[in-house]
């Protein structure tokens, strides 16, 4: 399997710049498991507002309620050179991991005096990240959130205004880590959230932290030799206890995001009787999941357009077919639909699943 078995047209004008007004009005593709007479796909074009009229009493919805950390920095070395810094995660006390953008690498005891006060010193480099230590006028977490810019993904071609640090995040963001959101939660509000409750759709978390890895593209063309970037994720076993008693009762287990999906198949594992159950797990995951994959942890998924040939489009594929899922994303192109982070999304069923 290629990466360009994943290649879909799209044109630019369709990625969405900008959130709309309303988190719940964006557009909603739904990819039933059924297909229609002639063998596509039956997709029925609605809106994210009508998720209580699609889901059912009993089902449970999966966040992600990672934070997105004000993770971009710039700054300039003694010698002048100005920096960019993308941090990608922090890794304790002063310390974090970041990507670097500079006209030139950086060696180890580079010192770059921050814009926002202060000063980060390179500890060394591991692949395309540099380890940094920082010396800020307060704790590094606590300084980031004003001192830091909302790190936009880079087909967003604009710089970040005022509402971004509330729209990109999703109002139930609540552990900080992140350097990009969980972009399907962002369609939620409170009076959707408040809809669903009273459709009788119970909610449960897991935590992943997105890393900027997301958003590196596939460097090979075979997709198998593949090395997945490393996330951060805590299933707890409160959220294990909420799938077993929604599935003994009948409901359906729904992933708000495919991190969510990652997270839920990365804490499965094979029990004494030989077969896979979740059990909770924090730690770190470079699971890749893509066709021939199975999933087994969630019934449907909720999740935003994806970028042609990624990762991301590729575990949605493994969920519900490549052909039905490339099928869909032709109909969204022509349909118009806004793709990407602040875009329109998609609820997606495998084969043969009720909708």
């Amino acid at each position: 399997m290629k990466k360009s078995d994943f290649h879909f047209d799209l044109p630019e004008a369709l990625i969405a710049q900008a959130p709309l007004p309303q988190r719940s009005a964006s557009r909603l593709l739904v990819l039933p498991g059924e297909n229609a007479a002639d063998g596509s796909p039956a997709l029925a074009d609605r809106h994210v507002c009508d998720l209580p009229d699609l889901l059912q009493p009993g089902d449970l919805l999966v966040f992600n309620d990672t934070r997105v950390l004000p993770a971009r920095l710039f700054g300039r070395k003694a010698s002048g050179g100005r920096v960019e810094i993308l941090i990608e995660r922090l890794l304790g006390g002063q310390d974090a991991r970041a990507q670097l953008g500079a006209s030139k690498p950086s060696r180890a005891g580079t010192r770059i005096v921050l814009d926002g006060g202060g000063q980060a010193e390179v500890l060394g480099r591991d692949g395309e990240f540099y380890d940094l230590r920082f010396d800020t006028p307060e704790p590094l977490e606590k300084w980031l959130l004003h001192a830091g810019q909302m790190p936009l993904p880079p087909y967003i071609h604009r710089a970040p205004g005022a509402d971004d640090a509330e729209r990109y995040q999703t109002v139930f963001a609540r552990e900080l880590g992140a350097v990009a959101a969980p972009t399907a939660g962002l369609h939620f509000d409170d009076a959707l959230l408040d809809a669903l409750r009273a459709r009788g759709v119970a909610f449960g978390h897991i935590t992943l932290h997105v890393g900027a890895g997301t958003f590196q593209p596939m460097r090979v063309e075979h997709v198998d030799q593949h090395v997945m970037h490393s996330e951060w994720l805590n299933v707890g076993a409160q959220l294990i206890e909420q799938i077993a008693h929604t599935r003994a009762r009948g409901g359906r287990v729904i992933a708000v995001g495919t991190t969510v999906v990652r997270a839920l198949e990365s804490a499965m594992v094979v029990n004494d009787e030989g077969r896979r159950e979740l059990r909770p797990f924090a730690g770190e995951t470079r699971i890749f999941i893509f066709p021939g994959y199975r999933v087994r942890s969630v019934d449907a998924l909720l999740t935003n357009f994806h970028l042609p040939e990624s990762t991301l489009l590729m575990l949605v594929s493994a969920f519900a077919g490549r052909e039905r899922v490339l099928a869909a994303y032709r109909h969204a192109v022509a349909q118009r639909y806004r793709f990407f982070s602040y875009g329109d999304a998609m609820l997606v069923f495998p084969r043969g699943a009720d909708a």
